[in-house]
């Protein structure tokens, strides 16, 4: 009885299914291409328009504010009262400001100020909290007792208003406030560098590495730094818009850069002088801060997914 109940099962399989074999040339086929991590970021990120777009009108900027002011027929400092507050026009692209200058070269100057200060702005801070924090993480104790109460400290002050403190200390001009964008941003990339150093110290790897005699720095900077340098680069991706709002900010109020040099905030603090009878001298520049932010908060979206591997489709 059992023997013919296999039997009959045998022949439904039999039926129902085809035997299809192994062709074993097929085997060593790969479906997917093998490549590095980076590479599939970047081809992940490729397929994100809105994060290319960014990316584009950001390398447009990046040319613009190097190698306009040197192709222009006039100085960002020359004046000429004989043509101040000129509308757009084949000569004066932009037009002109109040007292002459032509605001086509002084934009794009103004844009390498502001540019720089914020990549600066938002690298140094980086570099000094993510050595701090990995740091903390790793020795624990009281070096992180100590570095996590002044990072509570710093935290409950508002940043524009610690920023502003240190600038009346320090002076205006770029540097002060990199300076001073750095001393005050440094904490939020500190905490997130030790919370990921006290995730990683004690994986096996790490420690596999630390038994065979890797030193402090190397098993940080060499095996647990690059396990979280993604979420760090999206940090500073997201931090760069920050750094350039408070820069046109601190421009506004006058604590920016100082004439005759130039930024966007300086020139949307001018343009606010002239709004009601020639309102482009404030919405071009803003515009440009605006246009330029938004362009880095689309990239940073876009490299957050692409790091992310749960969203990976192939």
């Amino acid at each position: 009885m059992k023997m013919s109940i296999n039997s009959t099962i045998a022949d439904l399989c039999e039926a129902d299914f085809i035997t299809v074999g192994v062709n074993e040339t097929e085997t060593d086929i790969k479906v997917r291409p093998s490549i590095s991590f980076w590479k599939d970021v970047w081809r992940r990120l490729r397929k994100n328009k809105p994060a290319m777009a960014g990316l584009t009108y950001i390398i447009i900027i990046g040319i613009g504010v190097i190698f306009l002011p040197m192709i222009s027929n006039y100085a960002f400092t020359s004046i000429d009262f004989n043509r101040s507050n000129l509308s757009m026009s084949v000569e004066h692209f932009f037009g002109t400001d109040n007292m002459g200058r032509d605001m086509w070269t002084r934009i794009w100057v103004g844009g390498r100020i502001s540019v720089i200060m914020g990549f600066c702005g938002a690298i140094l801070p980086a570099l000094m909290g993510i050595i701090i924090g990995g740091l903390c993480g790793y020795y624990g104790g009281k070096l992180d007792m100590i570095v996590l109460r002044i990072i509570d400290i710093m935290i409950c002050i508002p940043s524009m208003i610690f920023i502003i403190l240190i600038m009346l200390y320090l002076g205006s001009g770029p540097f002060a406030i990199v300076l001073a964008v750095a001393i005050s941003g440094w904490t939020g990339f500190a905490r997130g560098s030790r919370i990921h150093v006290l995730r990683l110290k004690n994986l096996e790897f790490v420690l596999a590495s630390k038994a065979l005699g890797a030193s402090p720095a190397r098993l940080i900077f060499k095996h647990m730094f690059p396990n979280f340098i993604g979420i760090m680069l999206v940090g500073i991706t997201m931090f760069i818009p920050s750094v350039i709002f408070m820069e046109a900010f601190l421009s506004f109020m006058g604590l920016g850069v100082a004439p005759p040099m130039t930024s966007w905030g300086q020139l949307c603090q001018l343009g606010t002088m002239v709004f009601r009878e020639y309102p482009l001298q404030l919405v071009i520049p803003a515009l440009f801060i605006s246009f330029y932010m938004l362009a880095f908060n689309l990239l940073g979206d876009g490299i957050r997914d692409a790091l992310d591997p749960r969203l990976r489709d192939t």
